[in-house]
């Protein structure tokens, strides 16, 4: 695979207000497409939320959220390092789990798949209405992509990762409003804890489907704050 300067894309620093989390791209601060989400969120998936940590605990909901953000982080570090060509194969010698679970991603949803990186962990928005990182722009498949590497407890069903594709369909549409672009597909490339690998994949009118429907959670959040 080959890296591309093809766009330029913004610097951007973020920061926290009245509970927000916020881009500051220039004189303009944007809300986080996973700021919107989260405050958007139904009635329905509140409840369950609020069901999951009455039957865990506090303690253990805080512990279990605390250990996946960890090994999330440093899976998607290892994947970034990797694809920069920092990490030599000894890397795939460990068997942390974290690099054993960036291994199986790059094996079975990267090598021989992705073509062309033109950025990654890059800031997107959309002009004055939001903005979010995407962990990885490129051509994959032949196709312009964005792609978000996840990781989970166990399995996910679509039914179960609405958000992730609600994230790709913000990604996708910001890149396409400001560099021109008509990207093909929202890819979510996915490693289980216990090393089960997943590909879940939104193009075509299904992919606009979720532009749409995320513009509406934007609609929605600017309405919950009074914001014109």
């Amino acid at each position: 695979m080959k890296w591309s300067n093809k766009f330029n894309y913004p610097k951007s620093s973020r920061s926290l207000e009245d509970g927000y989390r916020k881009y500051l791209l220039g004189d303009n601060k944007l809300p986080s497409v996973t700021t919107i989400l989260s405050a958007t969120k139904s009635e329905e998936e509140k409840a369950a939320l609020a069901n999951w940590i009455s039957r865990v605990g506090v303690k253990e909901s805080n512990k279990i959220k605390t250990e996946a953000s960890s090994r999330g982080t440093s899976m998607h570090t290892y994947i970034e390092e990797f694809l920069r060509g920092r990490i030599n194969e000894s890397f795939f010698e460990s068997n942390e789990q974290y690099k054993n679970m960036a291994k199986e991603i790059i094996e079975k949803g990267i090598n021989g798949k992705l073509e062309e990186i033109y950025g990654m962990e890059e800031t997107l928005y959309y002009p004055e209405q939001y903005a979010g990182t995407a962990d990885l722009i490129g051509v994959y498949q032949g196709k312009n992509v964005i792609i978000d590497f996840k990781q989970a407890n166990k399995p996910k069903k679509t039914d179960y990762i609405q958000d992730y594709f609600l994230q790709l369909g913000a990604y996708t549409l910001a890149h396409d409003i400001v560099y021109g672009t008509k990207m093909k597909a929202g890819i979510i490339l996915l490693c289980t804890k216990d090393i089960l690998f997943q590909e879940f994949k939104i193009e075509g009118a299904e992919l606009e489907m979720y532009q749409n429907l995320f513009l509406g959670r934007v609609k929605k959040f600017y309405e919950l704050n009074n914001i014109s």
